[in-house]
């Protein structure tokens, strides 16, 4: 008889079918016992009514793995509408140790560095399993936007031999005797393959050894890469970000629906031209000095609640990043060489993307490191690719688990991420 998931139950009413999963909880009244079964699609209500099979029920504890075959009866009270009667239960496998925090709760009560402490089984409780559909369904949308406009999925090192991508710190490590790093994104070898495919994207790990200890933040993270080539400048970025965001929230909306209704969450619309700021208009708006380099999560705060107010919109492009704040790589406006062709795609008052146009001459590359009194060498191989020939070319990433957060309301990007990494946490 072929396994039946819990969403499977209702198609089978009348039959005798055999499920399987967790137990859930039981309940047990004096004249009928309530067993509820959890499985991978949710959870399905057992009725014991017979004695022998009830004081089966009263030893099993939660988390045991059982098999249950039974008839399928409709409940309109019962999870799914339907539940099964005249049960034969079997363990296949040993009586569990129930965890530390009762998975059957609405919402674990346990601190979340005790959740994370017993994630493998932190993660079976509902809430926390959905957010993790609801990451799963956001990159498939991802990768189906792109891949419909004949974007490329590549996959580059994550072991690097120089530190030269960013300012921001790295993982040193020991490669065969000689110093190695973790890669803290994509970003040359993804403008590299616009040389060979003009458009390609990547899903991946990227470490970032930046001593944070912030409900945003962690050293290592998923981001959602993309390059593409041939652009006029940012904006043609923009715009693919824009229909990118349409695809992952599109797809959160049809594949992880059982999820967001779980997580009692309303997905955004992503408005046909998200609004957009420059930077000096955006300092503005949030009250902060003309001279501020960079925007502060006050400031994106406040940026959000705006963009919310006047636009009616979650996102809000944030355009015109002084050039001194953004990478070497980073192309100049060319009527204000002092700001860059690049942009911050914020999300419900949070940074949630970086992007823009990047230099594509090998001329212009040799001066943006001579300014910022940079050697050459380390880049050797990177730039040499622009002396054969590169394409104007932008680019963006998005943090993943950022993105769930923000879309879920989880107060800590811990919350949606199953086994995190940050500056104090190696394990489990």
């Amino acid at each position: 008889m072929q396994r039946i998931l819990s969403t499977q139950l209702s198609a089978h009413i009348g039959a005798t079918v055999r499920t399987a999963g967790w137990v859930h909880r039981r309940r047990l009244l004096k004249s009928v016992a309530f067993l509820i079964v959890r499985d991978a699609a949710g959870l399905s209500q057992v009725v014991v009514t017979d004695p022998a099979t009830r004081a089966q029920i009263e030893a099993l504890t939660e988390e045991t793995v059982v098999e249950v075959t039974a008839t399928v009866v409709a409940n309109t009270t019962a999870p799914v509408g339907v539940e099964l009667t005249d049960p034969v239960v079997r363990p296949l496998g040993p009586p569990a140790v129930p965890p530390p925090f009762d998975l059957y709760r609405p919402v674990l009560t346990a601190s979340l560095p005790t959740q994370l402490d017993h994630a493998p089984t932190a993660l079976r409780h509902p809430l926390r399993s959905a957010a993790l559909r609801v990451s799963a369904a956001s990159v498939a949308g991802f990768r189906a936007a792109l891949d419909c406009r004949d974007f490329v999925e590549i996959h580059t090192p994550k072991v690097v031999s120089s530190s030269t991508e960013s300012g921001a710190n790295v993982f040193e490590l020991d490669w065969f005797g000689r110093p190695a790093y973790l890669a803290q994104s994509p970003q040359f070898y993804k403008q590299l393959m616009v040389g060979v495919f003009e458009k390609v994207y990547e899903v991946g790990p990227v470490f970032r050894a930046e001593p944070h200890d912030t409900v945003r933040h962690l050293a290592q993270y998923t981001s959602l890469d993309v390059e593409l080539g041939f652009v006029a400048d940012h904006r043609d970025v923009m715009r693919v970000l824009r229909d990118v965001l349409a695809g992952m929230l599109g797809s959160v909306a049809q594949r992880a629906v059982g999820a967001v209704a779980t997580l009692g969450i309303a997905l955004p619309a992503v408005p046909e031209e998200i609004p957009a700021v420059h930077f000096t208009e955006a300092l503005k708006i949030a009250g902060a000095p003309a001279d501020e380099p960079d925007l502060a999560p006050a400031h994106e705060r406040a940026l959000g609640e705006w963009a919310r107010r006047e636009h009616g919109s979650d996102f809000l492009f944030v355009t015109g990043y002084p050039m001194a704040k953004r990478p070497f790589y980073t192309h100049p406006d060319p009527a204000r060489p002092s700001h860059s062709n690049g942009f911050d795609l914020l999300f419900r008052g949070m940074e949630l993307v970086t992007g823009g146009q990047r230099l594509h001459r090998h001329a212009d590359y040799l001066v943006a490191l001579a300014a910022r009194g940079e050697p050459v060498e380390p880049y050797a191989g990177y730039l040499d690719a622009f002396r054969h020939g590169m394409p104007p070319h932008g680019g963006f990433a998005i943090g993943l688990e950022r993105f769930v957060a923000r879309l879920t309301g989880a107060a800590n990007v811990r919350e949606v991420t199953a086994f995190p990494r940050d500056l104090h946490r190696l394990t489990p």
